[in-house]
Parts: C-alpha cells; structure tokens; sequence
C-alpha cells in the first residue's frame, strides 16, 4: 500500500525547505562586489567549514538513499569504503593541494594549461561541466522518484521545487551561502540517521544484538576477499579500486578543489581536508550500517518490503521506513532532510559549473580583460542557467544500475582518464600537451567497453581509466617535441613551497 504525509509531514516539509534557502541570504554577505568573493568568499573560511563542506557536498541524496539500499539488496562490504581516504587524503593533500594553491586558481582545471595547454584545461573543464550536469541530475531525480511512491508526492513537482531552491539562494549568497547552508542541513541529515537507528534498534528484539544475527544469517555481515576484478564488491575493489574514485572527488573535482580556494591558507585547506576524513569515518558507517539495521527489522516484521511489492526498488526502502515507521512530522522532517541533501549537492555542483565556465571558457578564450562588475553579473545569471538546465536533465535521467553503482560509474567514465592526466602532469617532466590529449583519448577508448561491455566491478572502473591515461599519455609524449616552457614549480621534481 503506498504510504502518504500526513498534514504535520507536509507542513514541516514545506517550513524546512524554505528555511534552507532562507539561510542562504543570513549567512551570504549583502553585498558581493567581486567575483573572488562570489566563487571563493574571499578565501575567509576556517578548517572546519572547509572540511564540513566537502563532506556535505559529496553526500547528496543519492548517499542517503543509496548507501542503505546497497546494503540492504546486497551486503554491508561497502562500509568499508571509508578505508580507502586513508590512500586518497594524504595524496591530495600532500600532492594536489599546494599545486592549486601555489597560484591562487579559481579551477583545478588552470594548473593543467600552465602544465600543459589551453585545449588540455578546456577538454578537463568540459569534461567536468558535463559530467556534473549528469551527476546532479541523478541526485535531483533519484531521491525524487523514490519520494514519488513513498509520499505520493508528484515527481515533476520535487524536482522544480529542489532546482528551484538550490539555484535560488547559490546565485544569490555565492558559495558562503552554499557553504553555510551545507554544513548546518548535514548536521540535520547525520541526526536524522541515528534517530533510524534507535527507533529500528527500539523494534528489534534483542536490539543490538538481535540485529547482529539476524544479518548474519541473512548473510549482510559478509565481506569477499577474492583478487577477481569481476566481483561486484570486494575489499580489494573498496580499498585500492574505490581510492582511486577518491581521489577523483577531492583532487579533480572543482566541487571540491573550489573549497579548498575558500580557505585562508594552505595549511587551512590541508587542515580541512583531514578534518574531513574523521568526520566520513563515523558518517559513512552509519549511513551503509542502517542498511543492517533495516533489513533486520524487516526481517523481525516478517515483512519485505521490496518482495512484497511494497517498495518497486531497494532505493525506497529508507524514505518508506521512514514514512511508516516514524511519528508524525519525524517523518516529514527527515524527508526533507534527503531533500536538502540534494538541494546541498546540486548548489555545490552548480557553483562550480559557474566557476568552470566563467574562467575556463568565457574569460579564458573569450573576454580576458572582462570587468569585475560584469563577470558577477555573469556568475549569478550562469548560476541560474546551470540550474534550469539541471532540471530538464533530472526529468530525462533513466537507469543507470542501483543509485551507488550508477553514481560511481559515472563519476569514473569522466573522471578516471582526468585524474590520470593529473597525475601525468605533475609526476613526470617528460610529458607533454600534445601526449596528454593521445592519453586521454586511449583511456577514455579503453574504459568505455570495459564499463558497457565486460563483467569488470564498477569499484575498478576509475582506477582503469586513470592508469591507462597515464601510460598512454607518458608513451605518446615521447612520439612528439618536447616542450620548452617553463616546469618551475609544475610538477614534484621542480615543485617549491608554495606562498600562502
């Protein structure tokens, strides 16, 4: 039978939209007179924010839906995937970081024309406004058709209202806004999780330990040693495959890397980055582990919901606890939660298209010498472009797999073959622009039929891409001319410490 909101859910669904996006205006500056303030609030913000934030944009809804569904259709293995930013974090940090800061980029996607050329930025920054445009389409879309049935809530309905919002108070408070808004609604997001936690723990007899046997047996507590690529998930493919999709987020991702720019100095931002990685650890367990505890109390209930027809995909299974199993409002308040989720990512995203496009294209191949006065007037009607266009996409997003597989694969087609020419630039004084893009072709050529076509694990799909990029792109090099610019500061052997 399908669930609905009571008259409490839907009013305090509608009070704790509205006060998001209000929040955006309390917390953004009354006046923004340069785009530095706009794109990197004036590189003002602390460690804490910095690591708040990136944490809170890389969990969109699809995390909160996605991570319980995962482990409830298969296995709690995924878990362990907060061990592979033990490999990511100190590589960014120690790696990528200083490079982006040394210059004070707006992009990440700069440091690859001042390694390399003008077209290797622009393919990067393509790259990247495509691939996000996707991303946030599936985060807008996922959450909203899993609400469609729960609720009854119409589908075209929460995507508008979730674009619509997000846009709104990203061109109007910038990424402080952002910021802002992200770090107090992850909060309300981690709460909302425990309290599933308690109230499912409440039902299950035996509570902790009751839950315990119950996916035992049902075999949830299992984890697949196995060095075949072909496994869907094994620790292997979490540890080593999925650090490399790690890296991807934090180190080549202008969602991220943008964030990184907003702090008061390097040490801030590298501070902000460890920050963050303590504060996943404990996150990510309880979002997968409620996946456990779902599935046991089900399982005590007698009751499942997805074979029974209750629920048409395992993705639903947290918004339908959640509407059946919580008291009045409770449930509204949380489902507005994995809204804001989405709202939270989908301004991120938005932001740092707006970054891209503005000083990756229009500023860089068209207006150099554009004015400051129409480069913020351009930022916020880009803003609302990305987030219009957003929108259309959500309502043509289809099937990619179950929300977690379909976000990894498309985050590594995209950013795979990107993180090898990152890789490619600043590991080596041999490569060249010319080989880069010959990388970049042949990793994109061989990753593809490797997704589409073979039964090789999604979790290995980014790291595929980025050493077949690199090698490719190393080899390739040596086919042409080397460069005679100038590698100071560029790469590790030529690196210097960079000046805060």
């Amino acid at each position: 039978m399908m669930a609905r909101f009571s008259t409490l859910d839907y009013t305090v669904f509608a009070v704790y939209l509205l006060g998001s996006a209000l929040l955006g205006f309390v917390f953004a500056k009354k006046k923004q007179g340069s785009v530095k303030e706009f794109l990197l609030a004036g590189r003002s913000m602390g460690s804490l924010m910095v690591g708040l934030s990136i944490l809170s944009a890389m969990f969109s809804g699809i995390s909160y839906l996605g991570a319980p569904s995962e482990v409830y259709a298969h296995d709690a293995s995924y878990t362990l995937v907060g061990l592979s930013f033990f490999i990511a974090t100190p590589v960014t940090t120690a790696l990528f970081i200083p490079f982006f800061y040394r210059a004070k980029f707006f992009t990440a996607y700069h440091y690859l024309e001042e390694r390399f050329s003008v077209g290797v930025r622009t393919l990067a920054s393509a790259l990247f406004i495509t691939r996000v445009l996707l991303w946030l389409a599936l985060a807008i879309y996922a959450p909203a058709l899993a609400m469609e049935q729960v609720t009854g809530m119409p589908l075209w309905f929460t995507i508008v209202v979730t674009g619509a919002l997000a846009t709104f108070y990203a061109a109007k408070g910038g990424i402080k806004a952002v910021i802002w808004v992200d770090a107090i609604q992850f909060v309300v997001l981690f709460g909302g999780q425990l309290l599933i936690f308690i109230v499912a723990f409440w039902h299950i007899p035996g509570g902790v330990g009751g839950a315990y046997d119950i996916a035992r047996a049902g075999g949830k507590l299992t984890v697949d040693l196995s060095l075949d690529p072909m496994v869907r998930v094994t620790l292997w493919g979490l540890v080593l495959g999925q650090a490399f999709h790690a890296l991807v987020q934090m180190a080549t991702d202008q969602v991220a890397v943008q964030r990184y720019m907003t702090a008061t100095s390097l040490k801030t931002a590298q501070s902000g980055l460890w920050a963050r990685l303590w504060m996943t650890l404990p996150v990510t367990a309880v979002f997968y582990l409620s996946g456990v505890v779902l599935y046991a109390y089900y399982q005590s209930q007698h009751f499942d919901p997805l074979a029974s027809g209750a629920i048409r995909k395992a993705d639903q299974i947290l918004p339908y606890f959640v509407v059946n199993a919580l008291p009045a409002g409770m449930g509204g308040l949380l489902i507005s939660a994995i809204f804001s989720a989405s709202m939270n990512v989908c301004s991120s995203g938005i932001n740092a298209m707006t970054t891209a496009a503005l000083m990756d294209f229009y500023k860089r191949l068209w207006r150099p010498d554009v004015s400051e006065a129409v480069q913020l007037r351009l930022a916020r009607w880009m803003t609302i472009g990305f987030g219009v266009l957003v929108c259309a996409l959500a309502f043509v997003v289809e099937r990619m797999g179950t929300l977690v597989e379909g976000a990894v694969k498309m985050m590594a087609i995209t950013g795979g073959p990107l993180l090898g020419l990152f890789f490619l630039g600043m590991l080596t004084k041999r490569a060249n622009g010319k080989g880069a893009i010959v990388g970049w072709f042949v990793g994109i050529a061989v990753l593809l039929p490797i997704c589409f076509a073979t039964k090789v694990s999604f979790l290995w799909h980014a790291c595929i891409g980025c050493v077949v990029t690199y090698v490719a792109g190393f080899i390739a090099s040596a086919l042409f001319a080397p460069e005679t610019k100038s590698l100071d500061g560029l790469t590790v052997a030529t690196r210097y410490v960079p000046e805060e």
